[in-house]
């Protein structure tokens, strides 16, 4: 299982409908409107990364409204 959060930057005045559209896709655990640098924050698993990559480019990007995404890949950190 692959986890990540993908930031998301919104045209003006969309973010509303495109966090509803979001959480349509399967596989999203949560999905908020966040202040700051991006528009909104999405927290989405997938069975591998090839899976992740398509529910990014192929869902997310073409969610009218989306502008751009950065995604970060949830990393295991073993302790010693």
């Amino acid at each position: 299982m692959v986890r990540a959060y993908v930031l998301l930057t919104v045209e003006i005045g969309k973010v509303e409908k495109v966090l509803e559209d979001v959480k349509a896709i399967s596989g999203v655990i949560r999905a908020d409107a966040v202040t700051g640098p991006y528009d909104a924050i999405v927290h989405i698993e997938a069975a591998d990364l090839g899976e992740l990559t398509r529910k990014i480019l192929h869902d997310i990007h073409n969610i009218d409204g989306v502008i751009d995404t950065t995604t970060a890949i949830v990393v295991e950190v073993e302790e010693e």
